[in-house]
């Protein structure tokens, strides 16, 4: 997912990102309200994560903008006020989830990708499947004729948008925009070295290969 996190403390938006990178997701950050809301207006977010406490413009003030201009966006509230009475006034302003510090991680993570996953175009479908080549969302697994194939997170959110397309040719750029954020042409030779990388761990020691290089074009996850 491509999450918004919107917190003014710097270590703690760090954290928070880093361990969402890990996680596979793709993360912006803004250090205040004004320009939090500017990016969330201006970008396709999977989920806003939003700081009740912001200088400029405090969280609630974003969520109630966000929610007049029809934005459906999940967001989940962070805040040092846990209170019932704070909870439910987040909740009232149009919050998807309310999640009081001090928080863990493994929390946090929890439900920022149970919102995710109730605002999902794709209906909540927890698994993906070509062929012989199973994947499952909830529990980050990639399975080949029942064999586990262990993916980095990079190389998951790959195969993920291969899948998520399978039968369909997916460009470089919208490989470069959809799993690494980049809105421009790096340079590098990052998405063939992932490409290298998955086709080795999907397709070498099996049959019937499943990815394919379209010249010219981008790559292609089907069964042939």
């Amino acid at each position: 997912m491509r999450i918004l996190v919107n917190e003014d403390d710097k270590v703690a938006a760090e954290y928070v990102r880093k361990g969402l990178m890990e996680a596979g997701h793709v993360i912006d950050i803004a250090t205040d309200g004004d320009l939090g809301l500017e990016m969330a207006r201006a970008s396709d977010y999977d989920v806003l994560v939003i700081d009740r406490m912001l200088p400029k413009m405090n969280g609630l003030d974003i969520l109630k903008d966000l929610r007049a201009n029809k934005d459906t966006t999940p967001v989940l509230i962070l805040s040092a006020l846990g209170e019932v009475d704070h909870r439910v006034e987040g909740l009232r302003a149009g919050g998807d989830d309310y999640l009081a510090k001090p928080y863990s991680f493994t929390e946090l993570l929890a439900r920022i990708e149970a919102i995710g996953r109730r605002s999902d175009p794709s209906g909540g479908v927890a698994n993906l499947k070509i062929g012989e080549l199973e994947m499952n969302l909830l529990s980050r697994t990639v399975k080949r004729e029942g064999k586990k194939i262990l993916l980095q997170p990079r190389e998951f959110r790959l195969l993920e948008c291969l899948m998520r397309n399978s039968g369909r040719v997916v460009t470089r750029t919208m490989l470069l925009e959809k799993v690494w954020d980049y809105h421009f042409d790096p340079q590098t030779n990052v998405i063939d070295v992932h490409i290298s990388r998955l086709r080795s761990k999907i397709d070498k020691d099996f049959s019937v290969p499943l990815l394919h290089t379209v010249r010219g074009a981008g790559y292609c996850l089907q069964e042939q």
